[in-house]
């Protein structure tokens, strides 16, 4: 028996020969609409190219990522695949910021080009799948123009951090287009891999998609109609008297199998992440659940209040909202049930969109926001696709419902693109994200603290410690605000209220690698060096990939001569960051210490080759040039031309400097020369009441008299 065409899917029989100008005319169609999807697209978001990095997760993932912006390496490549970074495992995301920064550097327009370049892809490619599978022209052109311009889409694709949306999105509809042909084809194995080879990619970008097995089986039903058994033939599972067919059912479990593998990784990559049942109880996830489906059905209809962040309710829910969106819920899943023959796109469409949230509802509570809506970009196709095939069919049952719904098609493309376009301009930087965020929800403790960090960085220090606080006065166990308010009393000088304070941030949290850190920079500046090395250790067992508290260990530990060490820091730190001149500067100065002149040399001339400069390391560099008793790494031009460099830029008024420069003169044979200079410096150690430097230059300028070149051993 021939299985029946599904409603939306029919085609007319061509007439002979018209079969290539029809070829032709659906070609010109399917330009137009690209053309147009694309057009949209760049009028909401290409303002995007001329906006900055945010505070919001942009730092971890790629201008503070000293992995991530150096840009493609196969130190960074094995990087992305053999560890969780940023509590996430999704390589090939990182791999693309790699490759942006590899393109860019750090200048954002760039980056935010690729989202915006990846989200069109998408768009246009929806369509042509949509077309391809239904035979629809205007219904598929529709469903991508909403996917394409709505404002949900915004936090997706202005929004650099969340660029494993917009990649995993495209690998998503390239493995619905893939199992598509091959479902429509006798089974091939060429076929197949290619399903499964895009599945797994989109793995690679976004644990979101491990629902995917579920959407094709419920594209299997409609628009594919192979869970018909007549049309897979007599191999057939029977479940409660029903006839499944067997194919479509194999052809998921490897795509569950990849699927469950990776929701394993991500719960080991999400562990310090995932909020506790004592903070966020079994029954009030679950209710919140429910209450978060309705509200990004709402948000589709009703696209205002668009925040980058919903905070969790502190209290309880109201039960009356929450009965209410049960029964829409239930309401729905019933229409979409009982409808299953006549119009399938319903059941489909409605629990496309109820599967794909299920990873993101909540039910395992990662971080604290409520809802976010990212978490819309792939659902809401589902809602899209039943609304619009509904919609059509019902117009096409009355006399005016195809003008009436062509008018309102219109109508409703041109405010969404308005109101995208608008959404997006708050994505323009850290303060006017914030700031809109706030205007959202007063109450926002986390908009509060991020806007005080974008004051800070803006050196209005008064200004963010007023969002800090009012940040804690909301939430007085919000421990990240408590350190930078106990980051503002240290800079203040008052570092027992600072040392206080981030005590207070560790009892909420022992977790807390930040405070640890902030813990040991106010103890170590207040004289405590043990307590902030153990600090820095306790930060370290907390997070091993904390830069900033391995490099401050390394320096405490210099400080403490604990050379081994503070070397083995130092070198992890750069290896972290090979740019950070800072570091090289202090490893030169441990191995000087340790008596390693060679490899002191090697790091200062590493140092300024960053970042030329750095006045101290041009005078520990001369110095060490000038008087080294190992011949071999003196060199008497270069030390003077180090040492005038230096002496310059002091403006000859450090002695020093000057002190360093006469060594030079003299181990150049410039004896004049460095009894002249070596006396200007004596002129000034004794004006400042050096003691010990006004000995040691008595000493050196007999030595020049004698024309005799300083020689001293590296650690004096």
């Amino acid at each position: 028996m021939a299985a029946r065409k599904s409603p939306g899917a029919r085609h007319a029989p061509q007439r002979p020969g018209a079969g290539k100008a029809a070829q032709v005319a659906r070609g010109w169609q399917n330009l137009a609409v690209a053309t147009f999807l694309v057009l949209a697209v760049l009028v909401i978001f290409g303002q995007t190219l001329n906006h900055q990095f945010v505070n919001f997760d942009d730092n971890d993932y790629v201008y503070g990522n000293p992995v991530v912006a150096q840009g493609l390496t196969f130190h960074g490549i094995d990087w992305a695949f053999t560890g969780a970074h940023a509590f996430n495992w999704h390589p090939l995301t990182w791999l693309s910021h790699m490759l942006d920064c590899q393109l860019y550097g750090l200048r954002p327009g760039g980056h935010h080009l690729t989202n915006v370049l990846l989200h069109g892809a998408t768009a246009v490619l929806l369509y042509l799948v949509l077309r391809e599978m239904s035979g629809s022209l205007w219904r598929s052109a529709f469903v991508a123009t909403i996917f394409a311009i709505h404002p949900l889409r915004v936090e997706s694709v202005a929004w650099v951090a969340e660029r494993k949306d917009v990649l995993s999105g495209l690998f998503f509809v390239l493995t619905i287009w893939a199992y598509f042909r091959y479902a429509r084809r006798p089974w091939s194995l060429v076929s197949y891999g290619l399903v499964v080879g895009l599945f797994a990619l989109g793995l690679l970008c976004k644990p979101m998609v491990v629902t995917l097995p579920f959407v094709l089986l419920l594209l299997d039903y409609w628009p594919h109609n192979r869970l018909r058994a007549e049309a897979a033939g007599t191999q057939e599972f029977c479940v409660a008297g029903i006839s499944i067919p067997r194919r479509p059912i194999l052809d998921k479990l490897p795509l569950l199998a990849m699927s469950a593998s990776v929701c394993v990784v991500t719960i080991l990559a999400q562990t310090h992440a995932i909020q506790s049942t004592e903070a966020y109880p079994i029954p009030q996830r679950f209710a919140h659940a429910v209450l978060s489906c309705v509200i990004y059905l709402r948000q589709m209809v009703y696209p205002a209040g668009l925040s980058a962040f919903y905070r969790y309710p502190s209290g309880g829910l109201d039960p009356l909202k929450i009965m209410f969106a049960a029964a829409l819920l239930i309401g729905f899943s019933l229409i979409a049930v009982v409808q299953w023959q006549s119009r399938p796109w319903m059941l489909v469409g409605w629990f496309w969109y109820l599967t794909m949230l299920v990873p993101v509802l909540g039910i395992v509570q990662v971080g604290a926001q409520a809802h976010a809506d990212r978490f819309t970009y792939l659902p809401q196709i589902g809602i899209y696709l039943a609304v619009t095939w509904s919609v059509a069919d019902w117009a096409g049952r009355w006399k005016h419902g195809r003008a009436i719904m062509g008018l309102v098609t219109a109508v409703v493309i041109g405010v969404l693109i308005v109101c995208a376009h608008v959404q997006t301009s708050y994505w323009k930087n850290s303060e006017t994200l914030w700031n809109r965020a706030l205007a959202c929800n007063p109450r926002n403790d986390v908009a509060h603290y991020n806007l005080g960090d974008a004051l800070s960085a803006k050196g209005e220090e008064e200004k963010a410690d007023a969002e800090y606080q009012t940040a804690v006065e909301i939430n007085p166990s919000y421990v990240k605000a408590q350190d930078r308010l106990g980051i503002a009393l240290a800079k203040r000088g008052r570092l027992d209220e600072a040392i206080a304070d981030f005590r207070k941030s560790i009892e909420a949290d022992h977790n807390d690698d930040e405070a640890h850190n902030n813990l040991g920079i106010a103890l170590g500046v207040k004289g405590d060096v043990d307590g902030a090395i153990s600090e820095y250790r306790k930060a370290l067992a907390i997070n091993p990939d904390y830069v900033d508290a391995r490099y401050n260990l390394g320096l405490a530990l210099l400080g403490k001569r604990q050379l081994d060490e503070a070397i083995d820091c130092f070198k992890q730190t750069l290896a972290a960051r090979p740019q950070f001149a800072g570091g090289y500067a202090d490893l030169g100065a441990a191995y000087r210490q340790k008596g390693e002149a060679r490899l002191a040399v090697d790091s200062w001339q590493q140092s300024l080759a960053i970042n030329s400069n750095q006045l101290d390391v041009q005078n520990n560099l001369a110095w060490l040039l000038a008087t080294s008793s190992d011949s071999s790494l003196r060199n008497g031009a270069r030390a003077v031309e180090l040492a005038e460099a230096t002496s310059q830029a002091t403006g000859r008024a450090n002695p020093m400097a000057l002190r360093t420069l006469a060594a030079a003169y003299a181990e150049a044979g410039r004896f004049g020369d460095a009894t002249v200079t070596a006396r200007s410096a004596l002129e000034l150690a004794e004006t400042q009441k050096n003691t010990a430097l006004v000995s040691a230059l008595q000493e050196e300028i007999k030595l020049y008299g004698a024309n005799a070149p300083l020689r001293q051993a590296l650690n004096q």
